[in-house]
């Protein structure tokens, strides 16, 4: 368990802070899987977009992907290296601009490739295709091969729109399928994924295995992912790009929390309440979504129990009007009082890309730590709020 090595009183809250040794962590085991095989890693922004670390990857990954058009120039511009863009529809509106900045696109049908392809000569194109071959369980929202995805092509779908079209233009497949797993469950879909597609694999020039690969957690199966990669560039001649998030920015960062009340939680058998200057609803949406209780460390170093393990059990809950804005029942080994410290882990993913004001509650601040130190990067007032309006 990673834990913060800067001081937790020394920085405003609610706040980010991601540390920089443990980012360049991450990047040095990414760069090592692209060294070794070959492949192409691609920073997928939609977990990890602060842009202020982003000259600490820039040098070991190839480029960043996006999912619309302002991630799409926020890579070009910060970044640098490829640009790949996917959305299950482009406007014609955007086209222009994003043929700007992007250098792969990434269609979510054949059709919709052959409505653009005059306004992209010289860009890579692509197509999702969708092997409806589900590995994982209990998320069905990040499920992109869920009953009634809208997310890729299937194979008949795609088979018909290939006749009626055909494959001029188009140089690589793209699936994306994962949500945090282990490279067994890509290993199961890339078999699942030839079997189906393999016909195709042989007119194109590339393949993208997409996200979800948390290939930086420390029981992650290196040596499967790489025999997979190989596999694809030696029988089909194929570059193979990933483009991970969460494997990016996964244990390298921290949202920092002031404990502001407590209440008495009555005589009915509930927790005391602790209500933090933290939203799970504004600050970490995430935690509501999938949902998950994020690990949580008192005073910034030791682990908070689960509910009833240690001698003080509360509900933390954010200051928002929302009756389900709780984080979590996390025990501690004295009582809380306002003013204490807490510190959410893994909180550099889904969280700054995500957030939101709702209640009209200020944004929490921005931090890169560095040497034990933590310095302001970003913060936020009233006018970024306004702003939104």
């Amino acid at each position: 368990m990673r834990t913060p090595t800067f001081d937790i009183y020394s920085v405003k809250t609610p706040c980010y802070v991601t540390e920089e040794e443990y980012l360049s962590r991450n990047a040095d085991i990414l760069c090592s899987v692209s060294k070794r095989t070959g492949c192409k890693i691609l920073l997928a922004q939609k977990a990890f977009s602060m842009y202020s670390a982003y000259p600490l990857l820039k040098d070991r990954l190839d480029g960043t992907a996006a999912s619309g058009l302002f991630e799409a120039r926020l890579g070009h511009e910060k970044f640098g290296g490829e640009t790949h863009v996917y959305s299950p529809a482009y406007s014609a509106e955007q086209m222009e601009e994003l043929a700007r900045y992007a250098d792969h696109f990434v269609f979510n049908s054949i059709r919709q490739y052959d409505m653009f392809k005059n306004a992209l000569s010289g860009k890579e194109c692509g197509v999702r295709i969708n092997p409806r071959f589900s590995t994982q369980k209990g998320h069905e929202i990040y499920d992109p091969c869920a009953k009634g995805s809208r997310l890729g092509q299937t194979l008949p779908s795609f088979e018909k729109e290939a006749a009626l079209y055909g494959l001029e233009g188009i140089s690589g497949l793209h699936f994306h399928t994962l949500c945090e797993q282990n490279s067994d469950a890509l290993k199961l879909t890339a078999e699942e994924v030839e079997r189906q597609f393999g016909g195709f694999l042989e007119k194109m020039s590339w393949i993208n295995f997409g996200g979800g690969h948390h290939i930086t957690r420390e029981d992650y199966d290196i040596e499967t992912l790489c025999r997979v990669i190989e596999h694809f560039r030696n029988k089909y001649s194929l570059t193979v790009y990933l483009e991970p998030g969460e494997a990016v920015a996964l244990n390298a960062g921290f949202l920092v929390t002031t404990v502001l009340d407590v209440i008495d939680g009555g005589t009915d058998g509930e927790y005391d309440k602790a209500i933090t200057d933290m939203s799970a609803a504004c600050h970490a949406p995430d935690v509501l979504e999938m949902p998950y209780r994020p690990v949580l460390l008192e005073n910034g170093a030791k682990p908070a129990g689960a509910a009833g393990e240690k001698n003080y059990t509360y509900t933390l809950g954010g200051p928002t009007c929302l009756a389900g804005d709780v984080t979590g029942d996390y025990s501690f080994d004295r009582p809380l009082k306002a003013g204490d410290r807490l510190v959410f882990c893994d909180m550099a993913i889904y969280s700054m890309c995500k957030n939101n004001t709702f209640n009209g509650m200020p944004l929490p601040s921005i931090y890169l730590a560095r040497d034990g130190r933590a310095k302001e990067v970003k913060s936020f007032g009233y006018e970024d709020f306004l702003s939104r309006l």
